[in-house]
């Protein structure tokens, strides 16, 4: 079958949209990369998948490595390892509508170092939730905030995206639609149970948002629309750790971070882990395991072969 380029990268954005649902940043992104590939291929006179080799891949990625984006710098490893990724899945998506092209085996990976992983020990939990005043509303709110990332390891995503009715606060369940529109049950410790007990209990409104803007009005109802943002939830976990004189840099990441790592160092295995998370590839999950691995080293520096 012959076919040109661009329409099937339309075709295959379209299909990650549509067939796979892809969540928006992911869509963005393999826009970008393969728009990228596509002008790369239409100035090197390159019109058709049939003309696809391993030679002009490679001149691709060769040209990827010294291109400067709109800031004059040059892309990361990383970056450009997520450009062969993007390439790889549009050929796998070629073969399967038995569009002549180069295989997606025939391009290897570069090897990507993974992004590094912060996390808080659990005193430092302590003092960040513990530093909190809950007498104010607000307060209420943000300890079940910090409680509820530490206890599930939700995405601030899925975090701002929650509804009562998504919630079993008594049976300690939350169902969480994650990325690629996947359902995943995560689970409430008595801490974060409490904390949403107290919360919802003090609240003056209905709304079906489980955290939510508080503003001074008049009319509680008003409060409907008004659910907390991503970028909202990341200010308020900013300005709790520094309220609480910690020193790192804490996002709600760091907390989905802290409360993978703290499983894996009290023995869960990697899938259920996996799962709680909601990683579709147990390879995102394996990145903790240098975290623990490196704790147990030094767990065995400390205590192995001392004398009395």
């Amino acid at each position: 079958m012959s076919a040109k380029i661009t329409p099937i990268v339309d075709d295959f954005l379209e299909h990650l949209e549509v067939e796979r649902h892809r969540a928006t940043n992911t869509l963005t992104n393999y826009r970008r990369y393969l728009t990228r590939f596509s002008n790369w291929c239409t100035e090197h006179e390159i019109t058709k998948p049939s003309q696809l080799n391993p030679d002009n891949i490679q001149k691709f990625r060769v040209w990827l490595a010294r291109f400067e984006d709109e800031n004059g710098e040059l892309l990361s490893p990383q970056t450009q390892g997520y450009h062969v990724i993007a390439l790889r899945s549009w050929l796998r998506f070629c073969a399967k509508r038995d569009i002549d092209t180069l295989s997606a085996d025939k391009i290897e990976l570069p090897k990507m170092s993974l992004p590094e992983v912060n996390f808080l020990e659990p005193d430092e939990v302590a003092d960040l939730i513990g530093s909190i005043n809950t007498e104010t509303l607000t307060g209420k709110r943000d300890q079940a905030i910090l409680e509820c990332l530490y206890s599930t390891g939700l995405r601030v995503s899925e975090l701002t995206k929650l509804s009562r009715d998504r919630l079993n606060i008594d049976r300690g369940e939350i169902t969480v639609r994650g990325k690629g529109n996947k359902e995943r049950l995560v689970f409430l410790d008595d801490a974060a149970k409490e904390a949403l007990h107290e919360y919802f209990k003090a609240r003056p409104d209905n709304a079906e948002a489980v955290f939510i803007a508080h503003r001074k009005v008049t009319n509680p109802d008003i409060l409907t629309d008004q659910r907390l943002t991503p970028r909202s939830i990341q200010r308020i976990v900013s300005k709790r750790a520094s309220l609480a004189g910690l020193t790192k840099k804490v996002t709600p990441h760091t907390l989905r971070h802290s409360f993978a790592t703290e499983l894996l160092m009290n023995g869960a295995d990697l899938r259920s882990v996996q799962d709680m998370l909601g990683h579709s590839s147990v390879t995102t999950t394996q990145r903790y395991t240098h975290v623990t691995n490196s704790q147990l080293r030094s767990v065995h520096a400390h205590f192995h072969g001392k004398k009395d």
